[in-house]
C-alpha cells in the first residue's frame, strides 16, 4: 500500500479546506449537473460544445473534490506549541532583507495545501521556504530561485 502523503497545516487552512470542499459538493456539483441537463436538450450530444464544456467542468470538480477529501484527510495540523520561537519554522512568519541592500520582505511558511503568495503564504516546499527553515535571526541564507541564487539575512521570526 502507498504511503499517503502528510499535509502540514494550520486549523484555519483546515477550515478553508473544508469549507471549499463543502461549497463544491452542496453547490457547485449540482450547477454543473444542471448545465449537463440544459446541454443535453440542445440535441446531438457529438456536436455540442455546451455539453462538452460541462463535462470537463464535472470532471474538473470531482477532482478537486477528490484532493481536498485526500488533504484534510491527511492533514496534520500545527499547534502553536509545537512551533520553535526562535527558528524559522512551518507556521512562522519571517522577515528577511535580500543582500546587499534589498527592500523587507515578510512571509509565512505554511504547508503546500494553503500556500498562497498572494497572502505572503508560501509552501514549505518552496525553494526560499527550504532555505530558511531551522535558520535564526541574524542568519544570512543563501536562496536558490528560479531566477538565480540570492543572499537575505534574517531579520525577525513572529
Amino acid at each position: 500500500m502507498a504511503i499517503e502523503k502528510i499535509f502540514p497545516m494550520t486549523q484555519a487552512g483546515k477550515d478553508k479546506l473544508m469549507q471549499e470542499l463543502d461549497h463544491l459538493k452542496s453547490v457547485k456539483r449540482k450547477e454543473v449537473v444542471e448545465r449537463i441537463k440544459i446541454a443535453r436538450s440542445f440535441g446531438d450530444l457529438s456536436e455540442n460544445s455546451e455539453y462538452d464544456s460541462a463535462k470537463e467542468e464535472q470532471a474538473f470538480v470531482e477532482g478537486r473534490i477528490t484532493t481536498l477529501e485526500n488533504m484534510i484527510r491527511n492533514a496534520k495540523i500545527i499547534e502553536e506549541g509545537d512551533m520553535a520561537t526562535d527558528s524559522v519554522t512551518l507556521g512562522r512568519s519571517v522577515t528577511f532583507v535580500e543582500l546587499p541592500d534589498g527592500d523587507e520582505e515578510t512571509y509565512t511558511i505554511v504547508g503546500s495545501a494553503e500556500a498562497d503568495p498572494f497572502e505572503g503564504k508560501i509552501s514549505n516546499d518552496s525553494p526560499i521556504a527550504k532555505s530558511l527553515l531551522g535558520k535564526k535571526v541574524g542568519n544570512q541564507v543563501s536562496v536558490q530561485t528560479p531566477g538565480g541564487e540570492m543572499s537575505v539575512r534574517i531579520v525577525s521570526i513572529k
